[in-house]
């Protein structure tokens, strides 16, 4: 039995084209819509998967909307004689209204119920001032990197909008945390201070209340001898 005709539009429809220099990582972006009034769950399948990075590989698309998947290439030495035989292969089916295990899904899914369209992965070297010209982009966007705070450009070319903002909310959290904790800290440290301080003035006024008893004993012991001295020589002279 003939499988369905896929329900997914793909933009490319047939083919990947990654355009070079390939001394770093090129992306091209799939975009899979989803026409229909059903939601689709898809899988995006290579036969080179040690050469290709895929975000998302699979999920679902709701009905009614598209979703973004970045392909990426990893660097590699370009061989102009060499002819590309990747290739790529969307899968998708439509999700069961009461689905909760996509893995599950697809395990038990019946060959009749799949839809596939498959691309084919094509090179491109720029023209030699093309070259220049990409060269000069490239490092602009390094100095740019160098200045800039924020994150990396190429993550959010690999993600959505949506993950890219729970990203920089989860960054936001992460510093509000952090300088909280640096408050805290301060304020231990003032506290340790404070306690240290009456520590030590709790010890001085000890030390000088022992002084003053031990001066004041002596003083009392030196008087008596005084007092028995003259006692001594006052009953002599009378006598």
């Amino acid at each position: 039995m003939a499988r369905p005709e896929q329900v997914l539009l793909l933009e490319p429809q047939h083919d990947m084209k990654f355009r070079g220099p390939f001394s770093d990582v090129v992306t091209t972006n799939l975009k899979l819509s989803n026409p229909t009034d059903r939601n689709v769950c898809f899988k995006v399948k290579t036969t080179a998967p040690r050469r290709y990075c895929v975000r998302p590989n699979s999920g679902i698309i709701d009905a009614g909307t598209s979703i973004n998947v970045s392909v990426m290439l990893q660097p590699f030495d370009y061989d102009p004689n060499e002819k590309s035989k990747h290739k790529f292969m969307v899968q998708s089916m439509l999700a069961p209204p009461d689905m909760t295990d996509m893995e599950g899904v697809w395990k038990e899914a019946k060959p009749e119920e799949l839809m596939d369209s498959k691309l084919r992965c094509v090179f491109e070297l720029p023209a030699e001032n093309e070259k220049t010209h990409d060269l000069d982009n490239k490092i602009t966007s390094s100095l740019l990197k160098s200045e800039s705070s924020t994150m990396p450009t190429k993550l959010s070319s690999t993600l959505d909008d949506g993950e890219v903002k729970k990203i920089m909310e989860e960054c936001k959290r992460l510093q509000m945390e952090a300088q909280r904790l640096r408050e805290e800290n301060k304020q231990i440290r003032e506290d340790d201070g404070l306690r240290m301080r009456k520590s030590n003035m709790m010890s001085q006024h000890a030390s000088v209340g022992m002084k003053r008893e031990e001066g004041l004993s002596a003083r009392t012991i030196a008087l008596i001898v005084l007092f028995f001295v003259l006692g001594v020589i006052v009953g002599k002279l009378v006598l």
